[in-house]
């Protein structure tokens, strides 16, 4: 069997996109290189698909409470129209997953998992539900998701819809029914770039038309298509960590310096005892970030970090950051060189070794006024 297709697939084929499998789907690594979309992405605007990412639907009287207990985050936070970033625990404290909670009203809430761990997000808050009055659906297949990022992004979706999308109206982290070409859906100031960003969700049907929509309207202002090669590569400058690389079940976000997600004050939620005692007791290993001066050498998943000799860490994900003009690596160390300015070597499987430095924060834009806007 072969793979599936996306609803932009034919836009691919047009633009002579290298495909590769996304989660058996066809899915664009790179229109032109990946530089040059990772560049475009920090200087004007990038388009992406996102249509994986979609939406799991949460509805009923207890959706909150179903979030409270299965969250670390606190959903009392964000009122009708904000968005939270959290994840989803076991009992251990290992994460099923991170990703972010749209509140439409208080009795409704959609998520937007990782896409490899839709299943397991749907069964785990469907297992949690039972006895509540909530209801727990996939919509992820029947959901267009389009991501448009970069400086010139308000300029972009602003002459598609007549939704005040202004800081002031619109602030990061907000989302809002709109429609974008007369296509309704929900229009969020969110995105996984670093950069002032909108990712819209409508319905699936409309997949081509609203690609083709976007995409016009976008190239007098530098918009071009992006592939995974530059998502993933603009996120390395951001330090945000990846499922499945940086983060899996049996890393907590304690470990994964995502503790300032965790509300231990909200009350009982699965895992809150294992993180409590992770949180007073401490945890033998911090994620951070590598910097590697050039771009000439590549870290990749499992090489091997030491200091004088002796190993303290692996990386779990490593690229480079084109705009910062430096190699970037996430890894695991122990908590003693786990701090900012601390030299390490880095050695990857064919015996090439580096010398790069620890840093705490994100190498590109670390005080997040770009994704603000």
């Amino acid at each position: 069997m072969g793979r599936r297709r996306s609803p932009y697939y034919a836009m691919y084929v047009e633009l002579g996109a290298e495909l590769v499998d996304r989660m058996g789907y066809d899915a664009p690594y790179r229109f032109s290189t990946t530089e040059a979309e990772h560049m475009a992405t920090r200087t004007t605007a990038g388009l992406y698909d996102v249509y994986h990412q979609g939406m799991v639907d949460i509805k009923g009287k207890d959706a909150e409470a179903l979030l409270q207990k299965t969250c670390v985050n606190d959903l009392t936070r964000i009122g009708d129209g904000q968005v939270l970033y959290s994840s989803v625990c076991n009992n251990d404290g290992g994460m099923i997953d991170d990703l972010t909670i749209y509140r439409v009203a208080p009795d409704h809430y959609f998520l937007s998992p990782t896409p490899s761990r839709v299943d397991a997000v749907v069964a785990h808050m469907t297992a949690q539900s039972r006895g509540m009055n909530a209801c727990v659906t996939d919509r992820v297949s029947g959901t267009g998701f389009i991501s448009v990022q970069g400086p010139n992004a308000r300029k972009i979706v602003g002459q598609l819809t007549d939704v005040d999308i202004s800081t002031d109206a619109l602030p990061y982290y907000t989302f809002t029914k709109a429609t974008l070409s007369e296509v309704p859906g929900y229009l969020a100031r969110t995105g996984y770039s670093g950069e002032l960003g909108f990712e819209f969700f409508y319905p699936v049907e409309y997949g081509m038309y609203m690609w083709e929509s976007v995409y016009n309207a976008g190239r007098e202002y530098g918009l071009v298509p992006c592939g995974l090669g530059a998502l993933r590569s603009i996120r390395m400058e951001k330090r945000y960590p990846l499922y499945g690389l940086d983060l899996d079940e049996t890393t907590s976000p304690i470990e994964a310096n995502l503790g300032w997600t965790v509300r231990f004050g909200k009350g009982e939620f699965n895992g809150r005892d294992a993180l409590l005692r992770q949180k007073e007791n401490g945890v033998s290993r911090h994620l951070v970030a590598i910097e590697f001066d050039g771009l000439g050498f590549l870290p990749a998943t499992g090489d091997a970090v030491t200091v004088d000799g002796f190993q303290v860490g692996n990386v779990t994900s490593g690229d480079r950051g084109y705009f910062v003009g430096k190699a970037i690596a996430l890894a695991y160390l122990q908590p003693e060189v786990a701090t900012t300015g601390i030299a390490v070597a880095v050695t990857d499987k064919f015996g090439a070794q580096a010398t790069g430095t620890v840093n705490q924060r994100a190498a590109y834009d670390p005080d997040r006024e770009k994704v603000r806007g």
